[in-house]
């Protein structure tokens, strides 16, 4: 046998090995989800049954784009020298999300820059990074988008709370939206108080090591244009995930007169909720009482929106298993760690 065809055996089987290595990984994430989330396979399919299928298909075209946004923000993110393809990164936050929504207390995050370092060869400082200056804008956006929705809904007649708790709400989480956008101009200051909280707990060695170049990532992730274009890729992001829950609550079933927009706030509160790092496996429990919660405040009693609201949980179980495994099979059928894209 030749050298060349030895190489092309040996490359062959490496990549058969990755494959079933990265099928292994979201294979186990979706097992644990079935088992420590308690979701029934029968009550998930029935669950989907119920629903017409063009407004299941509507939805799963939303979800889509969300996923595809998603990824174009990260990549712009990412620096230019270090830039993967937009399929290989769309596979692995298609993977990462995955492995985020199983995970409890969020701990899945932590799987971005190693799917990123192995996957597309992108530095851990780089896609730390980006994920952090993500997340403040995802908080930035949502704080902004539910503060509008909220100072509407407080000017209409469906607000079942006291009005001047409604713009409190509004005013606040306007505030908190400002916030976060500072926060995410200048990433590098959160790493200070993470230091000193490590290191009280004899834990700062490790990060005290990377801090300059994590500091350094944190202050270029994205910058000028690409940096306003993220921002801009949040709103549309946030923008989706709410059509994406006021379809399904209103294909679901709601009462008359609780339109788009009470949905929308009645979903976005839900979400807050399982943003907190208290979040079960898939977000089971705390998910759904931000759910009953906000869509109390807009006049639906919990026995309507209840039901509903762990119908739109489980399409979004559905859909983020499907999306995770077909990005964990992407990831292993690729050759290994990409050559970055500065396109």
């Amino acid at each position: 046998m030749s050298d060349g065809a030895a190489q092309d055996g040996r490359a062959s089987g490496s990549r058969w090995l990755r494959f079933a290595a990265w099928s292994a990984v979201g294979l186990l994430l979706v097992l644990a989800l079935f088992h420590f989330g308690g979701v029934d396979l029968d009550e998930l399919l029935a669950t989907l049954g119920r629903l017409s299928p063009a407004t299941f298909a509507f939805a799963l075209g939303i979800h889509t784009a969300i996923y595809i946004v998603r990824a174009e923000r990260f990549r712009l993110l990412i620096p230019a020298a270090h830039r993967p393809p937009r399929a290989a990164l769309l596979a692995v936050t298609s993977a990462h999300n995955l492995a985020v929504y199983v995970l409890p207390a969020k701990t899945g995050e932590a799987t971005l820059p190693i799917y990123l370092g192995r996957s597309c060869g992108v530095p851990a400082a780089a896609s730390i990074a980006s994920l952090v200056v993500s997340r403040l804008f995802d908080l930035a956006a949502l704080c902004a988008c539910m503060g509008a929705v909220t100072l509407a809904l407080c000017l209409g007649e469906h607000w079942d709370g006291p009005r001047v708790l409604g713009y409190a709400l509004a005013a606040g989480l306007l505030a908190a939206g400002v916030a976060f956008l500072a926060l995410a101009a200048r990433g590098d200051v959160l790493l200070t108080p993470l230091q000193r909280l490590l290191g009280a707990v004899g834990l700062g060695a490790r990060i005290d090591k990377h801090a300059e170049s994590l500091k350094s990532a944190l202050r270029t992730a994205g910058h000028g244009r690409l940096r306003a274009g993220a921002l801009g890729l949040s709103f549309a992001v946030w923008l989706l995930i709410f059509a994406f829950y006021g379809i399904l609550a209103q294909g679901f079933g709601l009462p008359d007169g609780v339109g788009f927009l009470h949905a929308s706030f009645g979903s976005s509160v839900a979400v807050l909720m399982n943003l907190l790092p208290i979040n079960s496996f898939a977000g089971f429990g705390t998910q759904e009482a931000g759910w009953v919660l906000g869509f109390r405040w807009v006049g639906v009693p919990a026995e309507i929106s209840l039901p509903g609201g762990v119908g739109v949980h489980l399409v979004q179980l559905f859909d983020t298993v499907l999306f995770g495994i077909v990005g964990h099979l992407v990831m292993g059928l690729g050759r290994g760690a990409r050559r970055p894209s500065a396109g």
